[in-house]
């Protein structure tokens, strides 16, 4: 009976070093974080033992390769005797001795796999964090305790790895793509609601996209001109309820000032002509470069008490108009109704009529695509197309991408107006306009 529960306690010594190996392995850096904010102490020694973990994995080689020695010497001289009998009752050959060893093998090996093993290492797996902060402090103190022989094979570890210039510490690093997973992964478990994962995955959507993509273009912005009179700026604001204009000299590469829209309104209220006197032009304006994120351009919105931004290119030329609300638009996504016409407008279940200004990151998201190829050389669907045609489409120039038809239907001069996005089924009789298919 002293041999059984020998077995036993080296199983259940076998089953907690299994446990400590793959949990310590498996726990999640983040996770172990949230524990230690929370004021889990024994969270934070999980921590440092990832950081420095060679000390700590040549104590559990150790352990787990003496309790496999001495669970096969005590294994085979325990279970033997009981396997012997088992044989004699059906075989007394020559060969009894040899089989009787054999079972015995088998049967302890088989206790050793199953429950100092594979069972312990489920469990691990399963819950790596809470099993890590377990028994984190006893392995510490076992550490501690085979120090000599802890240091002499750490030490050699340590050697051969620098000869083969491999690092010897792990650097665990979260990186975007390690987060991106993350949120996946918790949308499709249902932790992560669909609000959630739609908000997060805006915030990293304003790290990749620029200014162009969510500014209005020169040609939409609606100015005021120094020599309007009254009934002409009383039909721009009419026409156009924005909250504040720009005042140009001329053109509007001239711009004097910016004006709010309620000041005219205060002149009209009183009885007197719009007109745009110095003292309701604001001559201070904001403006930011057409290379900036919207992560930096939000950034350097907080430092200025502008509601908008004038955006200008390398040479200084004014490009777009930019606003706060843009910004945020982009953020919330979906999340908050907007007003005004719809860049994408879906016609049946496989085509889509398309402004030519829409950012083609909204096509990826909106058609499950993939990136367009080049996509640092435009902005828009409608570049996307002048660059493939290396040239200014006229109607009815296509171009296949990703199993859709990207066409030009509605192309004003120079300007690609609004363009027909239609899935294709059958690409083997189709190409794009310049001879390929992407």
């Amino acid at each position: 009976m002293s041999e059984l529960l020998g077995i036993a306690i080296l199983i259940l010594f076998g089953a907690l070093f299994a446990m400590s190996e793959i949990s310590i392995a498996a726990s999640r850096k983040i996770k172990l974080r949230v524990m230690s904010d929370e004021g889990d102490e024994r969270a934070e020694a999980v921590i440092r033992l990832q950081e420095q973990p060679g000390r700590f994995f040549a104590m559990i080689q150790i352990a787990l390769n003496a309790i496999a020695i001495l669970g096969g010497i005590i294994g085979e001289q325990t279970l033997t005797p009981y396997t012997s009998k088992l044989v004699a009752l059906i075989y007394t050959g020559p060969l009894a001795e040899q089989i009787s060893f054999l079972l015995s093998f088998l049967a302890i090996t088989s206790l050793f796999i199953l429950f100092a093993d594979l069972l312990p290492k489920r469990i691990a797996m399963i819950m790596p964090e809470a099993v890590a902060a377990k028994i984190v402090g006893l392995m510490n103190i076992i550490t501690y305790a085979l120090t000599p022989l802890v240091m002499f094979f750490n030490s050699i570890t340590n050697l051969v790895l620098r000869i083969f210039k491999v690092p010897t510490v792990r650097e665990d690093i979260v990186t975007t793509e390690d987060i991106v997973a993350m949120m996946d992964a918790g949308a499709e478990h249902g932790s992560l609601r669909q609000q959630e994962y739609q908000l997060l995955g805006n915030v990293f959507e304003l790290e990749g996209r620029t200014l162009p993509t969510t500014m209005t273009t020169r040609d939409a912005i609606v100015y005021f001109d120094l020599k309007d009179d009254s009934a002409t700026i009383s039909a721009k604001i009419l026409e156009h309820p924005h909250n504040h204009f720009l005042v140009c000299d001329g053109h509007l590469d001239r711009v004097v000032g910016s004006v709010e829209s309620k000041q005219i309104l205060r002149q009209l209220l009183k009885g007197e002509p719009a007109h745009l006197q110095e003292s309701i032009i604001q001559k201070e304006l904001f403006y930011l470069p057409e290379t900036l994120t919207l992560s930096e351009a939000l950034n350097e919105f907080k430092s200025t008490k502008q509601p908008f931004a004038i955006v200008v290119n390398e040479y200084a030329m004014i490009v777009g108009l930019v606003t706060l609300k843009d910004l945020m638009n982009n953020f919330m996504g979906d999340l908050i109704n907007t007003h005004g016409e719809e860049q994408i407008v879906q016609r049946d279940s496989n085509s889509w009529l398309v402004d030519g200004v829409t950012p083609t990151v909204d096509l990826i998201k909106l058609l499950n695509i993939e990136a367009f190829p080049d996509n640092n050389q435009y902005e828009t669907i409608a570049g996307f197309l002048i660059y493939t045609l290396k040239r200014i489409p006229k109607r009815t120039d296509y171009v296949v991408h990703s199993g859709y038809k990207f066409e030009a239907i509605d192309v004003d001069g120079i300007r690609v107006e609004q363009l027909l996005v239609t899935r294709l089924t059958d690409l083997s009789a189709l190409k794009s306009a310049d001879g390929t298919v992407d």
